[in-house]
């Protein structure tokens, strides 16, 4: 006879012990880790105490956690129906109502963490969970596929400012930077996949560009938060933004090249940019509107 808690979707099957793994790799761990310490490098570069930052930290953690999972447990459907054994629900690892509990308890507590940062603060960061959430639940297979990840990055620099006494806004430059860093993010992130996509119904921004287009365009919007972060500070460029702006340049340029022969070269020189992109965004943090 089976267990009671093994049940698809109840909290004890999503707790067991042997369900924690598959539970992580649900969570697109590596997006998940790489948003939190970003918003972690944000909060010490514009001043937040050793406490406020974790406590940033931990609300968005708690924010990608649901958005992650969300997207494994609506998707379980499709990515069973193209065969994507690396995602645990395919595999059997854990149910899809699982995850979708785990979501569920991750979103109940990114709330109060979110708005123990401040009110306003709570406010932005919720409006960025719920455009990730968004794109999960339909917007994903729209022309407008882009819109969630744009909004999710721009709000993370004006959560954490506003977390700061006297709340003040983030310069507008870094704003628009972390939305262009979004819409990177969002090819970088489907490019992979989309023949799979369309194989499942999915026609978002990228999927109606087709892969080739796409991993061109990729480079794009990521030199262009980069050359925002270096000119549209007020005051003088220093020598560190133009080398910046023309390394990211030179690598984009050099990516689209190679992509001729080598599929996976316009990828890699995308994420050397990315890289660059959010090290300005890291160094400005403080640059406050």
């Amino acid at each position: 006879m089976e267990r009671p808690d093994a049940a698809e979707g109840t909290p004890g099957a999503a707790l067991r012990p042997r369900a924690v793994g598959p539970l992580l790799r649900a969570c697109h761990p590596g997006p998940t880790a790489v948003v939190s310490l970003l918003v972690g490098g944000l909060a010490v570069a514009m001043g937040q105490s050793g406490p406020r930052s974790l406590l940033a930290v931990t609300a968005v953690l708690a924010g990608q956690l649901s958005i992650g999972w969300s997207n494994d447990a609506l998707d379980a459907g499709r990515d069973t129906l193209v065969g994507r054994r690396t995602k645990a629900v395919v595999a059997g690892a854990v149910t899809a109502g699982s995850v979708r509990t785990a979501a569920v308890v991750a979103l109940t507590l990114c709330v109060p963490l979110s708005f123990a940062c401040g009110r306003l603060a709570g406010t932005v960061h919720l409006a960025g969970v719920a455009a990730g959430w968004a794109y999960n639940l339909g917007l994903k297979a729209t022309a407008l596929s882009w819109l969630p990840y744009a909004v999710g990055f721009a709000s993370l620099p004006v959560f954490v400012a506003l977390g700061l006494p006297g709340r003040p806004w983030p310069g507008w430059w870094t704003v628009t930077a972390a939305a262009l860093l979004g819409v990177g993010a969002h090819l970088a992130n489907v490019l992979p996949d989309i023949a799979d996509d369309l194989a499942t119904g999915v026609y978002g921004w990228p999927q109606r560009l087709g892969g080739r287009r796409a991993g061109l365009l990729l480079p794009v919007p990521l030199v262009a938060a980069t050359a925002l972060l270096a000119y549209g500070r007020p005051g003088p460029v220093g020598v560190a933004g133009t080398v910046a702006v023309a390394g990211s340049v030179a690598v984009a340029a050099v990516g689209a090249l190679l992509g001729r022969t080598r599929p996976r070269a316009p990828f890699a020189g995308a994420v050397a940019v990315a890289a660059v992109g959010v090290a300005l965004l890291l160094l400005q943090g403080a640059a406050l509107g």
